[in-house]
């Protein structure tokens, strides 16, 4: 195919011989590549895709270890919402928001994280978080969202929302405060993933709570009536804006106004001692809404784990444990992840 030029060439070991400088493949263009009459271990570097490619016989294959980008949106599960002793419980944080996608925004007003380089033949694990299962009874803080992951990258699962006299839990995003806590805190959100949840500023009646945290905003503070959760983010990652990670609405004890689930799958706050808190939309990390003693708050928002990539770079594998689907948009596909834990592979 080519001619071998070179100062000097001498025995090194047995047959084998040493170059005294560095070796330099001929360089070709795909399409000149292409016109070349090859036969099986022909090697070129190509000067459009910048890799050094051998001839198999059938066809050009690129040598050695060779990546791809990868975008991802990883959501966690949200908390869930608390309950109150003759009060209200507080709405439960959003699950942690992570996107390398198109410039999109991550949780806690951060820019778009880092894209993703994955490798051809490595083994890769991905977990779908749960929502923080609903609480019931009197002063009963909300449960803790489950982590997702995909590799090393992991978003935390939203915080729980407070309970009587209790502020929120900390997480992806916070869980609200809850009542009769005039110096009550909601929880922090990670700065990278979500937002903290509703303070309580005023005790006694109505008995407010807060709200819990979304990834895209605070949770409104409890003061007259209770907080709504803070909104979630939007993302087309899969070829269509769908917004997710909204925190949960805190509970109102007396008549009046409870807060609303955030944009983005959070659960509405019950508005009574009877009237439990709804439960999250699955699949959005939406946080819990709150309730009272009387009944059950809301469970949080299952996450999801989202992969983009550009079709022609990459086949996936997707391993055992896992429930997902695949859909192309364009020229990328796009791989959807909805529940358990298990390992995927590219090829």
């Amino acid at each position: 195919m080519s001619t071998l030029e070179t100062n000097a060439i001498g025995k090194y070991s047995g047959d084998n011989v040493k170059v005294d400088d560095s070796l330099n493949l001929k360089s070709y263009s795909t399409s000149a590549r292409n016109g070349l009459t090859s036969v099986a271990g022909d090697m070129i570097y190509n000067s459009d895709d910048n890799k050094v490619q051998v001839y198999t016989g059938s066809a050009w294959e690129n040598t050695g270890a060779s990546s791809f980008n990868i975008d991802y949106l990883v959501i966690a599960g949200g908390g869930s919402g608390g309950t109150g002793g003759g009060t209200g419980g507080a709405g439960g944080g959003a699950g942690g928001y992570l996107n390398s996608y198109a410039s999109e925004n991550s949780g806690g007003a951060t820019s778009s994280a880092d894209t993703f380089s994955a490798f051809a033949g490595q083994t890769y694990k991905v977990a779908v978080g749960g929502g923080g299962a609903s609480v019931s009874g009197s002063t009963t803080q909300g449960n803790l969202g489950t982590n997702s992951n995909f590799d090393f990258i992991v978003s935390f699962g939203g915080g729980g929302g407070g309970k009587t006299f209790v502020q929120g839990t900390g997480g992806g995003s916070g869980g609200g405060a809850g009542a009769q806590n005039a110096a009550g805190l909601g929880g922090i959100g990670l700065p990278i993933q979500g937002f903290k949840g509703g303070d309580c500023t005023s005790a006694g009646s109505p008995y407010p709570t807060g709200g819990g945290g979304g990834a895209g905003a605070v949770g409104a503070d409890g003061s007259g009536a209770s907080g709504n959760g803070g909104v979630g983010l939007a993302s087309s990652i899969t070829g269509s804006s769908v917004t997710r990670g909204g925190g949960g609405g805190g509970a109102l004890y007396n008549a009046g106004t409870a807060g609303s689930g955030g944009t983005g799958g959070g659960g509405n706050g019950g508005t009574n001692a009877s009237s439990a808190g709804v439960a999250a939309t699955v699949n959005t990390g939406g946080g819990g809404g709150g309730a009272h003693s009387g009944a059950a708050s809301g469970a949080g928002g299952s996450g999801i784990v989202i992969l983009r990539y550009a079709t022609a770079d990459a086949t996936i594998t997707v391993g055992a444990g896992l429930t997902s689907s695949s859909a192309t948009d364009g020229s990328d596909t796009v791989v959807s992840f909805t529940a358990g834990t298990g390992t995927v592979s590219f090829a």
